[in-house]
């Protein structure tokens, strides 16, 4: 998994390259996400995420990575319907600020602003302007904005997710998908929290945990594994070639109340 899974051409933005270019309103259409199984979550969207999808933990590296797991088959994202509408109510940051990306450079810790040229939604005769005289238009600010915001709450979530590794919290998710059809499906490769560990912890550590709001976060993820079941129906619903009525995502501008991304 990386930062630019669903990005065909990505490239860097440029007023000069890019001054003519216009982004149509294509809302509601998350087709380029149709063949991902999972994407990347901010901690501190665990708390929405956990009512809809199993958030579980993914090796990359040396590291592990927060997920939101969107099928159990490859290729295979069960929350957007044929026409391209997302059937659930909180959509992943993640998913939410496609075409827009921060794309590392180099070997250096800068990140650069980036798009997908392939996006259908740009042109160069409809929709709002990127720039204007050299400038960002509003539209291309709000989406750095975003971008920047998503950055601050990751690099808290690596904090989070380096802390869950030295208390050797997690071990790896024993669990098995049983479809109404016999088929069976093996989750491999996933970790989660273990809670008889979780509950072992002294004392002290426990109360930083709660102060820090990663408590909270932990439950969340754990909670949020019994969100395999309704994955089986969604699945179900599916091979039987019934489509999920999409459910109408509430407005998520990447600015909440009490909550950032």
């Amino acid at each position: 998994m990386t930062d630019l899974l669903f990005y065909d051409k990505p490239v860097a933005l440029n007023k000069i390259a890019h001054k003519d270019l216009r982004m149509k309103d294509v809302a509601g259409d998350f087709g380029f996400a149709r063949a991902t199984n999972s994407v990347i979550l901010a901690a501190v969207e665990f708390s929405e995420a956990a009512k809809e999808y199993p958030i579980v933990f993914a090796k990359v590296g040396e590291g592990v990575v927060p997920v939101a797991l969107l099928g159990v088959r490859d290729a295979e994202n069960l929350f957007v319907a044929d026409d391209g509408s997302w059937s659930a109510r909180y959509i992943p940051a993640f998913v939410r600020r496609y075409p827009f990306v921060l794309a590392e450079t180099g070997n250096t810790d800068q990140r650069v602003v980036c798009i997908d040229e392939g996006f259908p939604g740009f042109s160069r005769d409809e929709g709002e302007p990127l720039f204007v005289d050299d400038e960002p238009t509003p539209t291309l600010q709000q989406a750095m904005n975003f971008l920047e915001d998503y950055q601050t709450q990751y690099l808290r979530t690596e904090v989070f997710l380096k802390r869950l590794t030295a208390l050797d919290l997690l071990v790896a998710l024993n669990a098995r998908v049983d479809l109404n059809d016999g088929q069976q499906f093996g989750l491999a490769g996933l970790l989660v929290v273990d809670e008889k560990k979780l509950l072992a912890l002294d004392d002290a550590v426990a109360l930083e945990l709660f102060k820090s709001g990663e408590l909270a976060w932990i439950y969340c993820h754990l909670m949020s594994l019994g969100c395999l079941s309704t994955m089986v129906d969604r699945i179900a619903a599916v091979t039987a070639g019934v489509d999920q009525e999409p459910v109408a995502p509430k407005p998520q501008s990447g600015k909440k109340k009490g909550k950032k991304t």
